[in-house]
């Protein structure tokens, strides 16, 4: 007696990584690191997409001699729109425009600007920046360039501000040391 058994084949397809389109926003660099199941992956994303903002967001979150001359925690904030119902943190707007993006308007998607252009004015907000301005002003520039922001790359800011990028985000600072291995690290203050 002879029996036959029924084998399943199973075929591996190999997919290409997905390609971000040219000079994509950072929040979707870094959703595309947090999706790769290697290092290797990850460091190859963080290498092809490599941008100043991207250094600059990385080195902030990561290097213990940097320091934010900005207050830890939410950011205080209120739209004309949002004063009636009671202020909201930014946060707490982010994640209401994220969780109706339809409500957003047309005009105001188009006018947003991004990290990768902002990323000059980063340095006012770290110790040893800019000291000839004042706390107040460079909390108000803070406010200004997140209202600016698509929501998602105004979160990236406010978590690196507290250095916290790794709790959304797959990354460590040794993924990043990996994938940018000419980033000097310490002496910045």
């Amino acid at each position: 007696m002879t029996t036959t058994t029924k084998k399943k084949t199973v075929s591996k397809t190999t997919t290409e990584p997905v390609k971000l389109q040219p000079n994509p926003f950072q929040h979707e660099i870094l959703e595309l690191v947090s999706k790769q199941r290697t290092n290797q992956k990850k460091i190859e994303v963080l290498q092809e997409y490599r941008n100043d903002a991207l250094v600059s967001i990385l080195i902030w979150n990561f290097d213990e001699s940097v320091f934010s001359v900005l207050p830890e925690g939410p950011v205080p904030y209120s739209s004309v729109q949002d004063q009636s119902s009671g202020n909201d943190s930014l946060s707490t707007s982010i994640e209401k425009q994220l969780a109706n993006p339809s409500k957003m308007d047309a005009q105001m998607a188009t006018q947003r600007t991004s990290l990768r252009q902002e990323v000059g004015i980063f340095y006012n907000f770290i110790r040893g920046g800019n000291p000839s301005i004042s706390k107040l002003r460079i909390e108000t520039m803070f406010i200004n360039l997140l209202e600016g922001l698509h929501p998602k790359e105004a979160e990236i800011l406010i978590l690196t501000k507290d250095k916290q990028l790794q709790n959304k985000y797959k990354i460590t600072h040794q993924l990043i040391k990996d994938a940018y291995p000419d980033i000097q690290w310490g002496g910045r203050s």
